[in-house]
C-alpha cells in the first residue's frame, strides 16, 4: 500500500469521473458538455505550484478533454482505452519510480494504472473494484472536489516529511 511522501512528482488524472462527475451532456447536434469543478482546478494549480507535475490521461478522445487540459497548463493524453502501458512509458520516459507517482481513477478500465502507480487514489463515488485496489479512497466525489482534496493531502504529506526532516 502505497503512501503519499514527498517523494511524489507526478499526479496522474483520469478525466471522466474524476476530474468530471462522470455524467456528458449531448445536444442535438451531437456536441458533448461536461461539468468540472474549479475547486479540482484550484487543486491542480497548487500542486503544480509546489513543483509537482500533473497530466490527464483519459481513454476518451474529445475535444473537451483537451480544453480542461489547455485550461488547467497540464499534459493530455487521451484516447488510451488501455492506459497502463501509456502510464508506464511516461514513467520510463521521465526517468519515474512507481513510488513517485500517484494515479487517480475510478472504474474498471483504469485498474491497471492504479496497481502500477506508487500510490492510488479514487473519488468518493468510484466504482466498488476501483475503490478495492487503491490506497485512497477520497471524501469527495469525481468532478465535485475529488482532486481539490488530494491536493490538500499531498501538498500537507510533504510539509509534514519536509518538517519532521528539518527537525532532525
Amino acid at each position: 500500500m502505497g503512501e503519499l511522501s514527498n517523494a511524489i512528482r507526478l499526479v496522474a488524472l483520469d478525466f471522466d469521473g474524476v476530474l468530471t462527475d462522470d455524467r456528458v451532456i449531448v445536444s442535438q447536434d451531437g456536441t458533448e458538455a461536461v461539468v468540472c469543478s474549479r475547486a479540482d482546478g484550484l487543486g491542480v494549480y497548487l500542486m503544480r505550484t509546489a513543483g509537482l507535475e500533473v497530466l490527464i490521461l483519459s481513454g476518451e478522445t474529445n475535444p473537451v478533454v483537451a480544453a480542461r487540459g489547455r485550461k488547467m497548463g497540464v499534459e493530455v493524453f487521451q484516447g488510451h482505452t488501455d492506459k497502463e502501458p501509456v502510464l508506464r512509458e511516461i514513467m520510463e520516459t521521465r526517468g519515474l519510480r512507481p513510488e513517485e507517482v500517484v494515479f487517480v481513477g475510478n472504474d474498471v478500465n483504469d485498474l491497471g494504472c492504479l496497481r502500477l502507480a506508487g500510490v492510488s487514489a479514487v473519488p468518493a463515488d468510484a466504482h466498488p473494484e476501483a475503490a478495492a485496489a487503491a490506497d485512497i479512497v477520497l471524501g469527495r466525489p469525481g468532478g465535485r472536489g475529488a482532486i481539490r482534496e488530494l491536493a490538500d493531502l499531498v501538498l500537507a504529506a510533504r510539509r509534514d516529511q519536509t518538517s519532521a526532516g528539518a527537525s532532525l
